[in-house]
């Protein structure tokens, strides 16, 4: 006997979120190719911005859709809860990157990379989180990619406070210390937007898997 689905055939927020979870990617792997690469900087920055800017109008079709419709396949908050932390991942990476550019960055310090590495692991898991509740809710594999996030996330928390120690230990110059801070904290918060998401799905999946 086929299983009940609790959700309408309605299939467009969950093209919309995967195309903004794709965008979300595409920005974190541009960022990480930016630090590793380190040539070019600004055109990177401008096309991470321009990523930034395709995820704002995903983002902004997915809350006028809400508004449009009526029966949506899942609840409203949970649709607008993982729209606004995909949004928000895309805008830290694109934060990133912009205040390398605008601090002079003159080489990425290598916790950086790590973190850029991290960054790019843990979108390309929430891409595949977010394929999971696309028609039918995968509930175990979506669940083992969200623990999978989490443990990244945690990963993320170490090599910010790795980093930031280590500025510390090596006594940088003051000015020096606050431009690594600021980007440092830009990509682990990067990272606890990846958490966000899961969260996020995780809830969907008890509620309705």
């Amino acid at each position: 006997m086929p299983r009940f689905s609790l959700f309408p055939r309605e299939t467009k927020f969950f093209v919309l979120l995967e195309q903004s979870a794709q965008n979300a990617v595409k920005t974190a792997k541009q960022l990480r190719d930016m630090v590793h690469i380190w040539e070019n900087v600004k055109e990177r920055v401008e096309v991470i911005a321009d990523l930034e800017r395709e995820g704002d109008a995903i983002t902004h079709q997915i809350m006028s859709e809400l508004h449009r419709t009526f029966f949506t396949p899942f609840d409203r908050e949970d649709i607008a809860e993982l729209a606004s932390a995909l949004d928000d991942l895309t805008d830290l990476v694109h934060a990133a990157a912009d205040t390398m550019l605008l601090y002079d960055v003159k080489r990425p310090r290598d916790r950086a990379r790590e973190l850029c590495d991290v960054i790019a692991e843990a979108a390309l898991e929430v891409e595949a989180a977010v394929g999971e509740i696309h028609g039918r809710i995968a509930r175990d594999p979506l669940l083992r990619r969200c623990v999978e996030i989490n443990r990244l996330e945690n990963v993320g928390d170490s090599l910010y406070r790795t980093a930031v120690a280590e500025l510390l230990a090596e006594g940088v110059d003051a000015l020096e210390f606050v431009k690594w801070r600021e980007v440092y904290e830009q990509m682990e918060q990067a990272t606890d937007k990846c958490e966000d998401v899961a969260n996020a799905l995780e809830g969907v999946a008890i509620k309705y898997a």
